[in-house]
């Protein structure tokens, strides 16, 4: 898929990674890009269409879903994450985590589905969608949800490529207690991801992380 003259939806825009790949689809060509955010006025940069979206919402999904109708790529790139073991894990935390990382993108994925033949869907997961994390842990199911429902997905949606994206540490505000050192810049997850885009490729590991922890499932 070319990234030149598309127009995208791009979800958790407003910062970190969703801003990084929302303004990269800008300077690459992209023709239009819709940035979901739960604010649009938290969008600062004029090339962008700030669009209120809350994955969470069933209601703003399906307005936004009857409104952009010229989206051709989806980058479901809305999440959050806490500190949690197993056994001392809030059920409401958990439960939000569930809500934003694996209902909401798959509420994302269904409504804007019947548009994407001949596009793509993006679904930013994690390292650990493969690994479970003591101190993520509820996040790290959500996330092996959200990798699980994307294969169901890619089956499903014949004619659309669907891409799972992972990556350990970032450098954005959600890993801002991570020592430098161990974490990427999201322009490496960006690059990494429109590189996959170009070659039709259904998976991206951007780092040396994701890619060993990978290597290790088999």
């Amino acid at each position: 898929m070319d990234i030149e003259g598309t127009v995208a939806l791009v979800t958790g825009a407003n910062r970190g990674l969703g801003k990084a790949y929302a303004e990269a689809l800008r300077d690459q060509g992209a023709a239009k890009v819709y940035a979901g955010v739960r604010d649009p006025r938290s969008v600062t940069d004029d090339r962008l269409i700030g669009i209120r979206l809350d994955v969470t919402d069933p209601e703003q999904v399906a307005a936004a879903a009857r409104e952009l109708t010229d989206v051709d790529l989806v980058i479901n790139n809305a999440g959050v994450a806490s500190v949690a073991t197993p056994l001392e894990a809030d059920i409401d935390e958990a439960r939000r985590l569930m809500e934003v990382n694996y209902l909401g993108l798959l509420r994302v994925a269904q409504a804007f589905a019947p548009q994407l033949a001949g596009g793509a869907l993006v679904n930013v997961l994690s390292v650990a969608s493969f690994r479970p994390l003591l101190n993520l842990s509820t996040y790290a199911a959500s996330k092996a949800a959200a990798w699980s429902i994307t294969a169901a997905l890619r089956e499903e949606m014949t004619g659309t490529l669907v891409v799972a994206v992972h990556a350990g540490f970032i450098d954005t505000d959600l890993a801002a207690a991570v020592a430098p050192e161990n974490k990427i810049p999201p322009a490496q997850v960006v690059d990494a991801t429109f590189e996959a885009l170009r070659s039709n490729a259904t998976e991206v590991l951007a780092d040396d992380v994701s890619r060993a922890a990978k290597a290790a499932l088999v």
